[in-house]
């Protein structure tokens, strides 16, 4: 199925004007701030202080004392020390496993996504975005020598990495456009410098239906991305195939790799019913 019309480019958007500090009356402040809080924690970095979060978040020592508090009594965080240091709490779990049981989508394609990751292998991966960045939600792998090893929940930058360019060529363009806007107020030189290669990433898509990565987001690993033609439970899933660049050339492995993802994503849809 060929990209619509407005797919076939992928344009920088114009920069937004200055925002209004406080655009949305209905927006709740301090609970958006909690939660900044709780993204902060990344796989390497399970342990935080209060500096942290004020450095990461830009909030003031004083509102992260309560903020830390608040989630300390609530659950979402665990108090360690002395010194004060934090780590995210089971609430955290629990409230993450309702939406991942709900996921129909996870239990069909996960045979699929092995036969494919024993096939390439590799790594086969369902992500989905949060925010700036794509999330994985499920796994398959059938290769211990990729350096980076994905696991639910992990993350995968938008504008380097496959998947990422993958969901930004499928969306609208509106919606596209308010995210590429968000990533160059994020950090300006990383999207100077991959921004230009969402033109090629479109054109594969539209071509092949897939579109690729050679080396761009890590320099041992290609990477390869499907999304589905449409959202499912309002959702824009993308299959990503991750392998060891030391494995073949990248051209190789494209042409071996990126139908089969397709075939993948389009056997995925079938089962969903959305075909």
């Amino acid at each position: 199925m060929p990209l619509e019309p407005e797919h076939d480019a992928v344009r920088d958007p114009k920069p937004d004007p200055k925002p209004d500090p406080n655009p949305d009356r209905d927006f709740a402040t301090t609970l958006a701030h909690g939660i900044d809080i709780l993204a902060c924690f990344r796989a390497d970095r399970p342990e935080l202080a209060n500096k942290d979060f004020a450095q990461q978040t830009g909030l003031s020592k004083s509102a992260v004392v309560r903020l830390t508090h608040t989630l300390v009594e609530l659950g979402f965080l665990q108090r360690l020390g002395p010194p004060a240091r934090y780590r995210l709490g089971a609430s955290v779990l629990a409230l993450s496993y309702p939406l991942l049981a709900s996921m129909q989508i996870r239990q069909l394609a996960r045979p699929l996504m092995k036969q494919l990751a024993d096939h390439a292998r590799g790594a086969v991966s369902l992500v989905v975005r949060d925010r700036l960045q794509m999330v994985y939600v499920e796994t398959a792998r059938s290769n211990d020598a990729l350096q980076t090893r994905p696991d639910i929940g992990a993350s995968l930058p938008l504008l380097s990495s496959a998947a990422g360019k993958a969901w930004l060529c499928r969306v609208p363009d509106a919606e596209r456009a308010v995210v590429l806007n968000q990533l160059r107020v994020a950090d300006a030189r990383h999207y100077a410098e991959h921004f230009p290669s969402l033109a090629a990433a479109s054109r594969d898509l539209e071509r092949k239906g897939y579109c690729g990565n050679n080396v761009q987001w890590r320099p041992d690993a290609y990477g390869f991305a499907a999304p589905l033609w449409r959202p499912y439970q309002s959702l824009l899933y993308v299959f990503n195939c991750g392998v060891p660049s030391g494995d073949g050339p990248y051209r190789a492995r494209a042409e071996d790799i990126g139908p089969r993802l397709v075939a993948l994503a389009r056997e995925t849809e079938r089962l969903l019913g959305l075909t």
